[in-house]
């Protein structure tokens, strides 16, 4: 089957379509992703900015063309944390569906994490079995403990790089009462995915999305993104701490064009910094497995399984 799945998230759209083999392999056709900021401005109000809406759409039209290019055989587009919170979410999803025909499901944080679990899953590498997964959004972020034999456990908190950014890293640089005030944030949400989730011994810590993975770009300093080298690069915790003292020592503007820092990131990287770190610190891990598999891949294996014949 051909596939397409877009994932609009609350700082970045991505698009994936590919083949879905019997055996549930995925092989890429088309990927894109572009930072469109959905969820600019929500924390002051509680919708949706129009000219948030409108970077969105204007991406999905031009998906549109690229999808009906690849004549799939069905597409799937869910929108995660920004769409979730907004209160005219339901105007959003009608001006995409009239606009673009896409049919777009706002679902739930427990939801998002089992589909970005099951993109986690099929890139793991040999020898990997029990996991904290950790998906770093711009609105929230997600901690899934999946262990063979064991219900998988779900963490949502509100707590993305966004979310962050705007409500509490309001200068540039951060003044160091707000980095405090940001790393005691995140002391919190960690606690609060702790006593839910339990004992972690023996997992690895498995982080997808764009933060971590612009985070390792950064480590290896790639002049461009480099899908091989990040995917199962392994970052420790000394690394992520001298990132964030970089980042946190100059402005936003100072860090364009540093290599592996993604355009459109210049502002939020701080935040991203400070979670991961307060995630590995936090719990307990030295290092963290890399993965440049995540939502966008356990959406389409999603729909892979439910479109498949029941045997």
């Amino acid at each position: 089957m051909r596939l397409a799945g877009i994932d609009i998230g609350t700082l970045t759209c991505r698009l994936l379509i590919a083949k879905a083999a019997p055996d549930g392999h995925l092989g890429e056709l088309h990927a894109e992703r572009r930072i469109v900021r959905l969820g600019e401005g929500l924390q002051r109000g509680r919708g949706l900015r129009p000219e948030a809406m409108a970077r969105v759409l204007e991406v999905l039209r031009a998906w549109r063309e690229v999808v009906d290019a690849y004549r799939v055989d069905a597409e799937v587009v869910v929108a995660t944390s920004a769409a979730r919170q907004a209160t005219n979410r339901e105007d959003f999803v009608a001006d995409v569906k009239r606009e673009t025909g896409f049919a777009v499901e706002v679902i739930s944080g427990e939801e998002e994490a089992r589909r970005t679990m099951l993109g986690i899953r099929s890139g793991l590498p040999a020898g990997v079995t029990s996991v904290l997964g950790l998906d770093i959004g711009g609105g929230s972020t997600e901690f899934i403990l999946d262990c063979p034999g064991r219900p998988s456990l779900v963490r949502s908190v509100q707590l993305g790089v966004v979310h962050l950014t705007e409500a509490i890293l309001t200068q540039d640089p951060p003044t160091p009462q707000q980095t405090r005030a940001a790393r005691d944030l995140v002391k919190q949400a960690v606690q609060e995915a702790s006593s839910h989730l339990g004992t972690i011994t023996g997992t690895a810590l498995v982080g997808t999305a764009g933060t971590i993975t612009t985070l390792a770009a950064m480590a290896l300093q790639l002049p461009t993104y480099e899908p091989v080298r990040i995917h199962n690069y392994k970052l420790v915790l000394a690394t992520v701490a001298d990132l964030e003292e970089r980042i946190l020592g100059c402005a936003a503007a100072h860090r364009k064009g540093w290599p592996g820092l993604e355009a459109g990131r210049e502002d939020v990287i701080v935040a991203g910094a400070i979670i991961l770190r307060g995630v590995m610190e936090g719990f307990g891990y030295s290092e963290c497995l890399v993965s440049d598999y995540g939502l966008r891949e356990g959406i389409l294996l999603d729909l892979a399984a439910r479109l498949r014949p029941k045997s």
